[in-house]
């Protein structure tokens, strides 16, 4: 069974140096497309960093108020080295480098090379609400329990 990837929107994928790559999707089957770094970089133990993919994006073929990027973790490296991403949202109307926040959690150093997978780009539907003042909202069973008030 092969999949129809023709009624998609396209990803306009701009290379913006010589170390830049194209994203992919790993499987048939992946939601997000893996996206590298276009530099040797080191996110220090218990810090963070900006990495540089080289690329920038468009989806201007599509609903545009229907979509916008999510920059997420890579389960495998994130398992593996203790790292996470953050500031994951890339709007549709960004046409400016995509560079990924990587937060390393570890004691130890992570070395990243020109070309490594370090996070997925998965486009999302965005869904936007109407915003109404008010000084009273319904009550519910939960109303103002919080942290572990469902459960732990």
């Amino acid at each position: 069974m092969s999949t129809n990837f023709s009624k998609l929107p396209t990803l306009k994928v701009k290379l913006l140096n010589e170390f830049a790559k194209v994203p992919f999707y790993g499987s048939d089957f992946s939601a997000g497309l893996d996206i590298s770094s276009s530099i040797d970089t080191v996110v220090p133990a218990n810090n963070k960093a900006l990495i540089p993919t080289g690329i920038s994006v468009s989806l201007n073929d599509c609903d545009q108020n229907d979509y916008y990027l999510r920059i997420a973790p890579r389960s495998g490296i994130s398992y593996k080295n203790f790292l996470d991403i953050g500031a994951g949202v890339i709007d549709v109307d960004y046409r400016g480098e995509i560079k990924v926040l990587m937060f390393n959690h570890n004691n130890t150093d992570f070395k990243i090379n020109i070309g490594d997978r370090i996070a997925q780009m998965i486009p999302e539907r965005r869904n936007k609400v109407n915003i109404e003042l008010t000084d009273n909202l319904d009550s519910t069973e939960r109303n103002e329990g919080g942290f572990g008030s469902t459960g732990i």
